[in-house]
């Protein structure tokens, strides 16, 4: 792995850990293992690092989400797949700890890539509840688009439920409450 890679990828650790705020250029370079040098060739500061960080990991997410939204199954299952994907719950979503950081919200550049990440979801998941519809796997009086903010939802306060609880079952019944509202598997 390249000096920049090493940079980005201890940032990407850092953030999920810490946040944004929490984050100090110190500390990714002790992470890292680069030289403060290195990290202003490659990147003109925090920010700029961050946002590569922060690119690299929501690109990884939407290449997994997507693989698993794509894959054989129902409209139902491939949801199902998606939610029960194996994840560390406690540590929570990479992604949705950023929409807590104060920093990272008030910066149009740094909340860019979380917002287009949780559009892109919603995008995904309302044409899957529509393709579900179609199907006749979900009741027809389902708004497809109300219906994925209700499953993004659901997972990103499963994963706070699971945080404040120190135990994975909030988010598992989370899970499990909002499949039974979509309805029996067919």
């Amino acid at each position: 792995m390249d000096t920049a890679d090493r940079l980005i990828e201890s940032t990407r650790e850092l953030l999920w850990e810490r946040g944004y705020v929490g984050t100090s250029p110190k500390a990714i370079l002790q992470r890292s293992g680069a030289g403060q040098g290195s990290m202003y060739h490659h990147f003109t500061g925090k920010p700029d690092l961050a946002l590569a960080a922060e690119r690299r990991t929501v690109d990884e997410m939407r290449a997994t989400v997507d693989a698993l939204l794509s894959g054989p199954g129902t409209a139902r299952e491939r949801i199902a797949v998606y939610l029960r994907r194996e994840r560390d719950v406690l540590r929570g979503c990479p992604v949705g700890r950023l929409t807590m950081d104060p920093d990272v919200v008030a910066s149009p550049e740094l909340r860019a890539p979380v917002e287009e990440l949780f559009t892109w979801l919603r995008g995904r998941l309302t044409a899957l509840v529509a393709e579900g519809q179609a199907s006749g796997e979900f009741a027809p009086g389902l708004d497809p688009a109300d219906t994925a903010a209700a499953i993004a939802a659901t997972l990103q306060g499963g994963y706070v439920l699971a945080r404040a609880s120190d135990s994975v079952e909030p988010f598992d019944r989370a899970v499990s409450g909002i499949l039974a509202l979509l309805g029996p598997t067919p």
